[in-house]
């Protein structure tokens, strides 16, 4: 069974193809600058060493999934002969506010309920509705499936979603923390069971998802009791170009010295802060590295802030669930750079989180990185979570 998985941004579009009998990844690309001049589509097949490139006009998110598909059945790119073999399609979607804790089929409903949640993220959901509904107008009678970056977290417990405000701000407006990056923390959690060798269910691990946007999930027996990101993905670690957590006083302040509205203040929170922020270089963490190489201070002031963030987060959740078996590392940063694993784990070695140095020079690949003599495992592993969404959308659909 093929199914298709799809990733829209409000400019870009994101696809792979699998074949669910094997797990195997037949195809994958990607559509960029939707909507404006210059789109392009760059698909690539697997085990063919030429890749497709196209630049085309796209108008819309509605082309640009024709476009895919036009590239799927391509007679020398593509990986099935008409869309008829494409039996599901699984959507990526951020939020889901707290109406759905899994994976569901997409229905007229469920539609409703996406676009109930628009102001909460209004910046998301949005592009991913304009891709469920051109894969229904050019796909009718497929089945469609949305996964939700929020779901793996409506495990967490009260007490590490409210916040201390007004109650009726959460009963009126859903005020609350949701977290994000759950695909994510999903598969690295369950594949740290498999690698240990051990149930999930005996398991308190602590996954830190660490890319440009980033995240540190608690994951007792399965099931996700806490993570970093709040109400939007602003919150929690120093990220990219995010701030993450500040005092909320910082925003009206700002805001009176510099003469700008507080919808200006977020946009430097949201895309000028964190690791550019700090360095006033980059907010590439390998641009950061290399500064770091040439001495400069605010370089390496940005990765000790990251860094700081990152241990607070672990010790926090070793807190909260009274100890941890393992530490896992992924996404861009966590999986390939060694130094800032090193740096983050550097300080650990009391609550028996020992890093192995020669184990930790592996980029990209599944491995477990700690000391014989740490008591807590460290592991790498890189995330899928187009793959997470092909299983659950396999599930619902077979």
């Amino acid at each position: 069974m093929k199914v298709l998985v799809i990733n829209c941004g409000s400019s870009s579009l994101k696809y792979q193809m699998l074949d669910m009998k094997t797990e195997t990844l037949l195809a994958k690309g990607l559509v960029e600058r939707i909507g404006t001049d210059g789109s392009v589509l760059k698909h690539e097949k697997t085990n063919l060493d030429d890749k497709l490139v196209r630049e085309i006009p796209i108008e819309d998110h509605k082309v640009a999934i024709a476009s895919v598909v036009d590239a799927l059945i391509d007679p020398v790119y593509g990986v099935v002969k008409s869309m008829k073999e494409i039996k599901a399609v699984g959507h990526r979607v951020v939020h889901a506010g707290e109406k759905y804790a899994k994976s569901v089929l997409i229905d007229d409903k469920v539609i409703g309920v996406l676009e109930g949640c628009v102001d909460l993220a209004p910046l998301h959901n949005p592009p991913n509705l304009f891709g469920i509904a051109a894969c229904r107008e050019l796909m009718p009678g497929t089945p469609m499936v949305a996964v939700f970056d929020t779901a793996f977290h409506q495990t967490m417990p009260p007490e590490s979603y409210i916040y201390a405000l007004p109650y009726e701000y959460y009963e009126k407006y859903g005020i609350r923390r949701y977290g994000f990056h759950g695909t994510s923390h999903k598969y690295v959690s369950e594949r740290a069971a498999d690698m240990l060798g051990v149930n999930i269910d005996d398991l308190k691990l602590i996954t830190c998802h660490l890319g440009n946007g980033a995240s540190v999930s608690a994951i007792k027996r399965g099931k996700c009791i806490d993570t970093s990101m709040g109400f939007t993905p602003l919150a929690g670690l120093a990220m990219g170009t995010r701030s993450g957590s500040i005092d909320p006083a910082i925003i009206s302040f700002i805001s009176d010295k510099e003469g700008i509205d507080a919808d200006e203040v977020l946009e430097i929170l949201n895309k000028k802060s964190g690791m550019l922020g700090i360095s006033g270089t980059s907010s590439d963490f390998r641009d950061i590295d290399a500064a770091i190489q040439q001495g400069d201070e605010r370089a390496a002031l940005a990765l000790k802030v990251f860094a700081h963030r990152v241990r607070y987060y672990i010790g926090a959740y070793i807190a909260e669930m009274n100890g941890v078996d393992a530490i896992v590392f992924t996404a861009g940063v966590g999986e390939n750079d060694t130094n800032t694993r090193d740096v983050i784990c550097n300080e650990l070695g009391n609550l028996g989180i020992k890093l192995d140095l020669v184990k930790n020079k592996v980029r990209g690949k599944e491995a477990i990185i700690s000391r014989d003599d740490s008591r807590v495992a460290i592991l790498l592993i890189p995330t899928n979570e187009e793959l997470v969404i092909a299983r659950d959308t396999y599930e619902l659909t077979k």
